[in-house]
């Protein structure tokens, strides 16, 4: 499989197929349509189309509707690549007591230049056919539950180290990157796999999917929902003396944008509150909500030659992971996400502090991180947890003492502090004294785990595992199954930088208020003009 698009050919019924539509329907541009005779109603017909056409915009938006026609030949369209290019994997969540697990989409949008309607709409004519940028990036968090959705946005001027990411379909090796360098080059190395990879070690969250869209693509999801209403507190024109800027030009008010305008709108920094990418995140939360609205209330299209193509241009303009590579399961994705009211949709941008003229990530990002990570909803909104309850006891019983093998690791390093020298000893030396006499120390890993951690491989094991926890007074949650680890592992986190009675933190499971959380029922949501930006 290459980054070109799924290859292979049709089979003959595939063939076939494709010929009875071809002679089914023949279209003659926007005026009109003859079609041959279809016992299905004509109203179920032309909402198929429609909502096929606004397929690829509810996947980003978070929201579908009912109906919906598979068309073979859309999958042609849409490209894939690999999911993760890097060597470091993040475990899947633990199934919660319903058996549900969360699900983590990365949202890409690259700013390639490799098609003359690309370069068009993307402006700065030098730049193409070069290496493209993930210029917007998104984690839409789908809780487990199904009942919430959070929305985390990195700025493309983010420092941070990028790992090293091998390209699968040459085996180019991309090294990692010597010190922090702004996170939307990641794309350029071996592709969307790259920057996913990038997610994981900066976050440790496990992500499921990613979609990466260009900008044709914006354009066509644009003009597929019939315009997206934006609002601005003063007339804008995006343009400076040297010619920088988007183009964008509104007046003061709220004004429904689609097509190129559209595309403006999400690209705009000149001319919005200080002009950095902060304020142009911010812009997009504000659009991507407005487009959940939109679809969730009405979204009237025209004729079913011009939804027709548009669903082709769009699928044209995607490229998903192998677990996202046809139209069926997009839609399967979108039917999950649409269970979301926009009331339980929060949009946040990764707090983050200045670097010159860069931003790197603050105490407060990691806070969102674990929020996301523990499937907390960013609203404040879940149900009050009870207290934990005390776990089903394990198929198989813990063994004595004295027979079970564990190695401990010093995961006490974080972004501010280095590693606590002697944390994996110390600890090792504390279970042996406890009977845990096959406890011994690993140096040869150094993780960096928040929260101290127990894990285990296998079923067998998780007796043992726990029976470990009690002894240090871990609490049962932190017990964790993983194929990471070969055995009992416990990994002495950053909570537990000294002593040797551990004590649980208490969590906070708020918000931070440097995240900017918009709540996606906000319809009075205006952005902010800067004034050297303004005309009358």
């Amino acid at each position: 499989m290459t980054r070109s698009g799924v290859q292979g050919e049709d089979t003959q019924e595939e063939a076939a197929a494709a010929s009875e539509r071809a002679e089914a329907v023949r279209g003659d541009g926007d005026n009109g349509v003859e079609e041959a005779k279809d016992p299905r109603p004509r109203r179920r017909r032309r909402r198929a189309l429609r909502w096929t056409a606004v397929l690829i915009a509810a996947v980003l938006a978070g929201s579908a509707g009912a109906g919906y026609l598979y068309y073979e030949h859309l999958n042609d369209n849409i490209k894939q690549d690999a999911l993760n290019l890097g060597d470091n994997k993040v475990a899947a969540p633990t199934p919660n007591a319903a058996g549900q697990t969360p699900l983590n989409i990365l949202v890409i949008g690259s700013d390639a230049r490799d098609s003359e309607e690309n370069q068009q709409l993307g402006g700065a004519r030098e730049t193409f056919g070069s290496t493209p940028l993930a210029d917007v990036q998104m984690l839409v968090h789908l809780s487990a539950d199904r009942s919430n959705m959070s929305v985390v946005s990195m700025p493309r001027d983010t420092l941070l180290e990028i790992p090293k990411c091998t390209d699968p379909d040459d085996g180019t090796v991309h090294p990692a990157s010597e010190g922090r360098v702004m996170t939307n080059q990641s794309l350029g190395h071996g592709g969307p796999g790259c920057t996913v990879a990038t997610w994981q070690e900066l976050t440790g969250i496990h992500i499921d999917h990613f979609v990466m869209v260009d900008f044709a693509g914006v354009v066509s999801m644009a003009d597929a929902v019939g315009g997206v209403p934006v609002c601005v507190d003063a007339n804008i024109h995006s343009r400076d003396g040297q010619g920088h800027g988007s183009g964008l030009k509104l007046a003061k008010g709220t004004h429904p944008v689609k097509g190129e305008q559209a595309l403006q709108w999400l690209r705009t920094r000149y001319g919005f509150e200080d002009g950095s990418d902060l304020a142009r995140a911010k812009a997009q939360h504000m659009y991507l909500n407005s487009m959940v609205r939109v679809l969730r209330e009405n979204a009237t299209l025209s004729s079913p030659n011009r939804l027709r193509r548009l669903a082709e241009e769009a699928t044209a303009a995607l490229t998903v992971d192998p677990g996202l590579d046809s139209v069926k399961k997009l839609y399967d994705l979108s039917n999950e996400l649409r269970t979301v009211k926009p009331e339980r949709i929060t949009m946040t941008t990764m707090p983050n502090r200045y670097v010159g003229a860069r931003v790197e990530p603050t105490e407060d990002a990691e806070q969102l991180f674990r929020l996301v990570r523990e499937d907390i909803a960013l609203d404040g909104k879940d149900a009050k947890k009870k207290p934990d309850a005390e776990p089903e006891p394990p198929a198989d019983p813990a063994a004595p003492d004295d027979e079970i093998a564990v190695q401990v690791r010093n995961g006490t390093r974080t972004d501010e502090l280095g590693t606590a020298p002697g944390r994996a000893n110390a600890i090792a030396g504390l279970l042996v004294e406890r009977g845990f006499t096959k406890a011994v120390a690993d140096p040869s890993v150094l993780p960096s785990e928040d929260r101290t951690v127990i894990r285990y491989p296998s079923a067998d094991l998780e007796g043992d595992a726990r029976r470990v926890a009690k002894s240090l007074g871990v609490p049962a949650s932190s017990v964790k199954r993983s194929t990471d680890v070969s055995g009992v592992t416990l990994v002495v986190g950053a909570d537990w930088r000294q002593g040797t009675a551990y004590r649980a933190p208490g969590s906070d499971d708020r918000t931070p208020e440097s995240a900017e959380a918009l709540n996606g029922a906000d319809e009075s949501a205006c952005m902010h003009v800067n004034p050297a930006f303004t005309w009358s």
